[in-house]
């Protein structure tokens, strides 16, 4: 592990260093192009039946081959469940965690995964819940595609909604891991009309940055 690394343990680093770093290591990509997978997914088409405008992005790393653990190259699908173990479990996602926990934990929701041992050992298959947040809905070698915006137990639509997807592949002629975590954020309540998504603009900043965290702390774990 590097000095950054080491200092974000310790919080020695201020706000702008911290963004320097991510900013420095990973990429942002926004909006999403028209292309892209998650338009014509299942998964989408379930839960924005609508079809409203969302907020959407995709914060992207690349990692050299040989710097990822071995062992996680060997089985496909292997490497995609370890990064996401590594992002609700590691250290990006620490302190939401505990946040929801605070408010949220107890009788009604002891079957969902609150602890970080919990949630770096969760197979996560499709209906796993965690801190009352998120819903594993489709799982792939290359994909896990998490519901957001609202607590599971809220199955319905929803003023706040979204899909989390947490992916991997291999870029065999650039010889890097490509690891994504992509954005999808909507209102699925109602039909709502315009282009332009109900989330209010004051989110997106903060939003992305912490995607930004999530990915660049998750993909500590993945390297040797």
């Amino acid at each position: 592990m590097g000095i950054i690394k080491k200092t974000f343990y310790t919080g020695v680093l201020t706000g702008a260093s911290v963004l320097g770093y991510l900013g420095a290591t990973t990429t942002l990509i926004t909006p999403l192009p028209n292309d892209d997978p998650v338009w014509r997914s299942k998964s989408y088409a379930r839960v924005n039946v609508h079809r409203n405008a969302a907020m959407h992005d995709v914060a992207v790393k690349r990692i050299p081959l040989d710097k990822i653990k071995p062992s996680l190259l060997q089985k496909d699908g292997d490497l995609t469940l370890e990064f996401c173990r590594s992002v609700w479990g590691g250290l990006g996602y620490r302190f939401q965690r505990n946040y929801l926990a605070r408010k949220y934990q107890g009788a009604a929701t002891a079957k969902q995964l609150w602890t970080a041992q919990q949630l770096r050992e969760s197979t996560y298959e499709r209906g796993t819940q965690l801190t009352d947040h998120f819903e594993v809905i489709e799982k792939t070698k290359a994909e896990i595609v998490v519901r957001c915006g609202d607590s599971p137990r809220n199955a319905g639509p929803r003023p706040s909604d979204g899909l989390f997807i947490i992916g991997t592949h291999v870029d065999k002629a650039r010889g890097e891991v490509v690891l994504e975590l992509k954005s999808v954020f909507f209102d699925s309540s109602r039909k709502t009309e315009g282009i332009h998504s109900s989330v209010p603009s004051w989110i997106e900043y903060p939003h992305r940055w912490y995607s930004r965290l999530l990915l660049e702390t998750a993909s500590w774990n993945l390297t040797r």
